[in-house]
């Protein structure tokens, strides 16, 4: 962890995080655990980012969110190492990229196969479980080339 984040508090800060989805054992442990099977070495800043990212249930942010929350956690991280982590565990499959009209990419912790509403207003992303979207009449992709994901974003507006 950098200076200014102890192991004390991220394991304090991660108890606190999971308290709305309970893990079994300690929380700290089990995250070094999810990162080293992945293949990814548990350094300070990706434990005190995983805890952030991981102790709160299913969630969408940017890098901007990670990194402002992760000072008022008191680690100091820089947006660089932010923005570094979230791309480290993306390519590990622990996060999911979600890009909305090449603006600031959100990252989603829910990597299940699944599908997005998005509030146009706010930004804000929901999900919406892959059952409820009809993907049946799919066109085939070309030959030779498979398709490696659908996804789905369906942006939602107030109504006048």
């Amino acid at each position: 962890m950098a200076a200014g984040l102890t192991l004390v508090d991220a394991e304090a800060g991660m108890k606190a995080a999971v308290a709305t989805k309970p893990l079994q054992g300690c929380p700290v442990h089990e995250l070094r655990s999810k990162l080293r099977r992945a293949g990814l070495r548990p350094t300070r800043q990706r434990v005190a980012l995983g805890w952030l990212l991981f102790g709160r249930g299913d969630r969408h942010v940017t890098a901007e969110k990670l990194y402002e929350e992760a000072g008022k956690a008191r680690a100091n991280i820089s947006l660089a190492t932010v923005y570094n982590t979230l791309h480290q565990f993306t390519e590990a499959g622990l996060l999911r990229e979600i890009a909305v009209d090449g603006g600031k990419a959100r990252f989603d912790t829910n990597v299940a196969n699944h599908h997005h509403f998005l509030i146009e207003e706010t930004g804000v992303l929901m999900d919406i479980p892959a059952a409820n979207v009809d993907l049946s009449q799919l066109t085939a992709a070309p030959e030779g080339l498979e398709i490696a994901r659908v996804e789905v974003l369906v942006r939602l507006r107030r109504k006048s």
